[in-house]
């Protein structure tokens, strides 16, 4: 702590920020941390929707008393609370039947995405292919972006780092304080380019070979949409996805200091907004007759094509899911998929029983793998209880 106090002193405001943020995320506060993500970092703000969609309503309903996983049952409004649930939301054609708030936060209060972001850089990407700006997904990285050449995305295809199989080496272990995922929000707390410090990253696989999950193919991903657009991602989210489905909040996007978006996990934004994004997919990315998001890419980011990104895979360092473009599916025959994000964010789409969940949550036991609260196969039994329950 010393040293931090002294860097902070010579080397200026940034690094005495670092420190603030670094405080902020000690488990004790991520409560009001996750709520108040723009108090600690630059943003961008996403002005809501000039023409907002309201879901219809309904008294809540009585979730399932218990849901059960791998033989052990879990009381449901306890299982909420040891997760640390902040918003919890349901919808069932197309009208809330449950909403709940705890831990401060409310029905107009941003949380962070974390990694549920993913999910809309993908969309975004299909959008922009469809217009033209973005070619084939079977283009390399390189061929967008020039300045990745030496880098461990040279010659990685752009459908392999949606799929997060680019062979790309990195430790996503957030309970490790020396892991590369580490080391990037280190850089990303002080202000520094993530463009820069994609660069810095090897290959250590063949590309198209190996699922294995690195937030920073999304980074390069959120480049490749500035690049091909010509437009920053808050601007082009703002046109082209949260003015059309009707967003009834601001929302804000984290930055750096060159104002690059945290593409991977930035996005803060109201619990049924979120739902508005899991709505738009549940409906193949059409929103009230017009196609926002081309059905073809829906299509595309919800096909296993290949064996590595199936569910019990051997070659998948994931073995309890499928992924897609920035979507984790499940096994099972309902055609489900779900935006996930660290500590217990998901928006859950069950195709099946036209059904959309939302969970913001703070999990102070998110590091411990053997917390079933903590597991997101876990939460998934959870909202399957709840789907086909009321279906």
């Amino acid at each position: 702590m010393v040293l931090l106090v002294v860097l902070g002193v010579t080397k200026g405001p940034k690094y005495l920020r670092a420190m603030e943020i670094a405080e902020k995320m000690d488990m004790k506060y991520v409560e009001e941390t996750f709520i108040a993500m723009d108090q600690y970092f630059d943003f961008v703000t996403v002005s809501k929707s000039s023409n907002p969609f309201t879901f219809d309503t309904k008294q809540n309903i009585q979730l399932p008393e218990t849901f059960s996983f791998e033989n052990q049952t879990f009381n449901t409004e306890a299982f909420l609370d040891s997760s640390y649930t902040q918003g919890f939301l349901v919808i069932q054609d197309d009208t809330i039947i449950y909403e709940n708030y705890w831990r401060g936060q409310k029905e107009e209060t941003k949380h962070i995405s974390w990694s549920m972001a993913k999910s809309v850089i993908s969309a975004l990407l299909g959008i922009a292919q469809a217009e033209g700006h973005m070619g084939s997904v079977d283009k390399t990285v390189d061929e967008y972006l020039p300045e990745m050449k030496g880098t461990g995305y040279e010659g990685v295809k752009v459908k392999d780092v949606l799929q997060m199989s680019s062979g790309v080496k990195f430790n996503e272990d957030y309970g490790d304080p020396n892991s590369d995922i580490q080391r990037w929000f280190k850089t990303f707390a002080l202000g520094e380019s993530q463009d820069e410090f994609a660069a810095t990253l090897v290959n250590e696989r063949e590309p198209g070979t190996y699922n294995h999950y690195v937030s920073i193919n999304t980074h390069v991903l959120g480049m490749i949409l500035v690049r091909t657009t010509g437009q920053s991602v808050s601007s082009y989210f703002k046109e082209k996805l949260w003015d059309p489905i009707g967003a009834e909040h601001d929302a804000c996007w984290l930055k750096d200091e060159n104002g690059m978006e945290m593409a991977l996990g930035g996005l803060n934004a109201t619990l049924r907004d979120y739902a508005k994004v899991g709505r738009l997919f549940l409906n193949k990315g059409n929103w009230e007759g017009k196609q926002i998001v081309p059905e073809s890419w829906v299509e595309e980011s919800l096909t296993m094509d290949k064996e590595h990104v199936t569910p019990s895979s051997k070659n998948s360092a994931h073995p309890d899911s499928g992924y897609g473009y920035q979507w984790w599916i499940p096994s099972g025959n309902d055609g489900e998929f779900w935006a996930r994000g660290v500590f217990n964010q998901y928006i859950y789409i069950n195709p099946t029983t036209r059904t959309v969940i939302v969970k913001n949550s703070a999990n102070q036991n998110f590091y411990d793998n053997t917390n079933p609260h903590s597991i997101s196969t876990v939460n998934l039994e959870l909202m399957r209880a709840i789907a086909y329950r009321i279906r």
